[in-house]
């Protein structure tokens, strides 16, 4: 019987000259084929979670290829104990969501280009994987004119009841602060350049857009050009009106105003929520701490007075709050708005 290297010899006495060279260099060979036995994985990039994401565009694969690749990483990850699976798909690879789908994941979210997915793979955990963003921010402004007593108010070209005034303003865009979606809106609506001093109130209510809660900030800003130069895409008619008229106008909502006269009450004690920029401590990221302050007055304005049926009105919602609170019912109507101005101050004390 022949040895080991006896048969190899003859084995390669046969062979050409070429198949000989790749043979030489067999631990070239073997090391590729190692190295592509790892690639046949997802590597993915980790979180503090101990989750992994894969970005279709990153770590392309034909899709013939996608369905072994997948559950060979599938395997890897449940050795590895990892938590959370994400894969981020953009448009070119749509086709990899339904052997996804197949294979155990949910849709979390998705945005015009792309949709993510996930799978739990922890079988020693329940999951814990929090539900995608679900709450709206808006804001509105009153662009107050302190000599003249004034607010830009607008009417809305596309809107269920085009004969109401409003404030101007709009949704906030991704990664924009309050106070710059303020700036922007004002400027896009009406023309005016306006410069952001404080918040003022807020409503918070659920079943708006998408399904989703939103909230509605309402700014003080300070308006530095005044003529007005409308969107007539977005905007049917835009004016300065005096405040008070405002605050009792048949053609406004009753919400906006309420808005008015926790604004008209916040001139009388110039209280209201301001901005400073800190950084966040983790991350590093800059964020906005807001926070009650008084706003100095410009003008010397003569202080404004509530009609008397309107502090009855305040007394009476401020009881109805403390009863549900002291009996531990928290269920209010749309028309309560938690707000941080005088008027609001009794119902965020009667909670603290």
């Amino acid at each position: 019987m022949l040895n080991t290297s006896t048969s190899l010899f003859l084995r390669l006495s046969k062979l050409s000259t070429k198949h000989i060279v790749i043979l030489k260099d067999s631990r070239i060979c073997l090391t590729t084929i190692s190295n592509r036995m790892v690639d046949i994985t997802f590597k993915g990039h980790g979180d503090r979670y101990d989750g992994i994401t894969v970005d279709s565009d990153v770590e392309p694969c034909q899709l013939p290829a996608f369905l072994k690749r997948l559950q060979a990483s599938l395997e890897q990850w449940k050795k590895e104990k990892k938590r959370t699976i994400w894969f981020r798909i953009s448009l070119p690879y749509a086709s990899w969501i339904p052997i996804l789908t197949e294979n155990g994941f949910k849709f979390h979210n998705a945005r015009e280009h792309h949709v993510t997915l996930y799978r739990w793979l922890s079988d020693d955990e329940f999951c814990n994987v929090p539900p995608y963003a679900h709450t709206l921010l808006g804001v509105g402004a009153f662009v107050y004119r302190e000599n003249t007593n004034e607010v830009l108010v607008i009417k809305e070209r596309h809107s269920p009841i085009v004969t109401l005034w409003k404030l101007p303003g709009g949704y906030l865009e991704p990664g924009e602060n309050i106070s710059d979606a303020a700036v922007r809106e004002i400027l896009e609506e009406t023309g005016i350049q306006a410069e952001f001093k404080s918040l003022v109130t807020f409503r918070h209510g659920h079943k708006y857009a998408f399904g989703c809660s939103d909230i509605y900030m309402i700014a003080y800003m300070v308006p530095q050009t005044f003529e007005i130069q409308k969107c007539n895409q977005e905007i049917s008619e835009c004016i300065w009106m005096k405040l008070n008229e405002y605050a009792e106008h048949p053609e406004v909502h009753e919400n906006n105003k309420e808005f008015a006269r926790h604004f008209i009450d916040f001139l009388n004690h110039r209280k209201s929520i301001v901005v400073s920029y800190e950084r966040h401590p983790l991350s590093k990221e800059p964020i906005c701490v807001y926070s009650i302050s008084t706003i100095p007055n410009k003008y010397r304005t003569p202080k404004m007075e509530l009609k008397p049926s309107y502090k009855a009105h305040i007394q009476n919602r401020w009881i109805d709050m403390h009863m549900n609170v002291r009996t531990g019912y928290t269920s209010f109507t749309p028309r309560f708005n938690f707000s941080l101005s005088a008027a609001g101050s009794l119902w965020c004390s009667c909670l603290s």
